[in-house]
């Protein structure tokens, strides 16, 4: 049975007037959007307690502390908003008239877009609150990128995820796939996405984390999430902002394990190639999700758990794992390139680009456009493919970029990307590594 998606407005009012529910809204960056609603619904008085926004730095600093990397739009910053307010509620309100409440803290701090519209729009929304009157505390944090191309519709979406947020947590935390759905309810699809929930307390102790965040995957909300290799989700941009990211890609039911001892190969390259360290270096292993996306309506319980014991059993290999939706190289590449990093390395199969640059596997009309539209979503920010090669049985011959059969339409563009290094075959190998095909 669907469940009924209620308003923004009558949710708000539905929680003022639930005579259990109390706290604190702390926004700081776009205004008092949440609380906006809240007192716009009418009855706010019964929900309630305080709302303030500490703008000025100063002020923020001398009521939350200072931020040692001086980044307020963080999950650190949430995480002292949230604790600083919730505090400040059981410290304060005592008595008959708060003996039956259910307190709660939300807190965020967003950025949204600027006057020339250079910034990126996003944010850190975060709520601590009692599922039970007199109860231990639960959070729930969200991390947001906020996708309208004006100001002001960003700051209705994150009043809108606010309330969401709220009613989740106290109307279908005991359902948490129905609570993460809910975050979206009444907003455009397109305006939004939600690249990291984290959630924390007894009521969520018996919650898989990375079912969680590869929920965000299967329902659209994100692209992407990274796991590291204690199986812990982060934060896409603040993990790899700026730095040097090698991925190797693997599909979904891979049976084995990927081929390591070339990949490792094709890392010692990418370094030397680019001046990376293993400091400011970040090696992914990606499983694609992608393909059960397209070939299937719903992302099913099974497949979410399959994808989960194949993240863990990577990230048993010491390695952090990326679990996406992008089919194609160029549309990785492009989405690793919002985080401005230093270069990109994206080892793949000598194979997998002759299926590339063999026009019998396109429409002929559409192959020259299609190409033209995957190399210049590729190659336009600082990326390399590392291409390790594969034994062809039936010839006993080992395939590499130098005698890999490319259409003949395709050549000079082909050749073009090896002469310039763009494409890379990867160096050294040993033949008993190399993958029949």
């Amino acid at each position: 049975m669907a469940r009924e998606i209620f308003e923004t407005k009558r949710k708000a009012l539905k929680i003022n007037l639930n005579p259990e529910i109390y706290g604190t809204f702390a926004e700081i960056g776009a205004g008092q959007e949440v609380a906006r609603n809240f007192f716009n619904a009418g009855a706010a008085s019964g929900t309630i307690a305080k709302t303030m926004s500490a703008y000025d730095m100063a002020f923020s600093d001398a009521i939350y502390g200072e931020e040692a990397d001086g980044r307020y739009v963080s999950r650190t910053r949430v995480k002292k908003m949230l604790s600083h307010e919730f505090n400040l509620l059981t410290q304060r309100l005592h008595g008959d008239k708060y003996c039956n409440k259910k307190f709660f803290a939300f807190a965020d701090t967003v950025t949204t877009l600027n006057f020339t519209k250079t910034n990126e729009p996003h944010g850190w929304i975060g709520l601590r609150f009692q599922h039970e009157v007199g109860g231990p505390t639960n959070d729930i944090i969200v991390h947001v990128r906020l996708l309208d191309s004006d100001n002001q519709l960003q700051q209705k979406v994150l009043g809108i995820i606010g309330v969401n947020l709220l009613f989740a947590a106290y109307y279908y935390a005991e359902n948490v796939q129905t609570m993460i759905e809910s975050l979206v309810d009444n907003l455009s699809v397109g305006s939004v996405e939600i690249d990291l929930v984290k959630l924390n307390g007894p009521l969520f102790e018996n919650v898989n984390q990375r079912l969680i965040n590869l929920y965000l995957i299967a329902k659209g909300f994100a692209k992407a999430a990274i796991f590291q290799p204690d199986g812990r989700a982060v934060q896409i941009k603040d993990y790899l902002y700026k730095k040097n990211i090698i991925i190797l890609r693997t599909k979904y039911r891979q049976k084995s394990l990927p081929n390591f001892d070339l990949f490792n190969l094709a890392v010692e390259q990418f370094k030397k190639n680019t001046g990376a360290t293993d400091a400011d270096t970040i090696v992914l292993i990606e499983v694609l999700m992608g393909n059960v996306l397209e070939d299937t309506h719903e992302i099913t319980d099974q497949d979410l758990q399959e994808f989960a014991s194949r993240a863990d059993e990577l990230c048993a290999t010491g390695n952090n794992i990326i679990v996406s939706n992008f089919r194609r190289n160029n549309h990785l590449a492009e989405f690793i390139s919002n985080f401005k990093p230093k270069h990109i390395g994206i080892a793949t199969n000598v194979y997998n680009l002759k299926n590339i640059f063999n026009s019998d596997n396109y429409n002929k009309e559409l192959y020259t456009n299609e190409l033209l539209s995957y190399i210049s979503g590729m190659f336009n920010k600082n990326v390399k493919l590392y291409a390790y090669p594969y034994l062809l049985k039936k010839e006993n011959k080992i395939i590499t970029t130098h005698n890999m059969p490319v259409s003949e339409e395709a050549k000079p563009l082909f050749e073009f990307l090896i002469k310039n290094g763009y494409i890379i075959d990867i160096e050294n190998y040993d033949e008993k590594f190399v993958k029949t095909v």
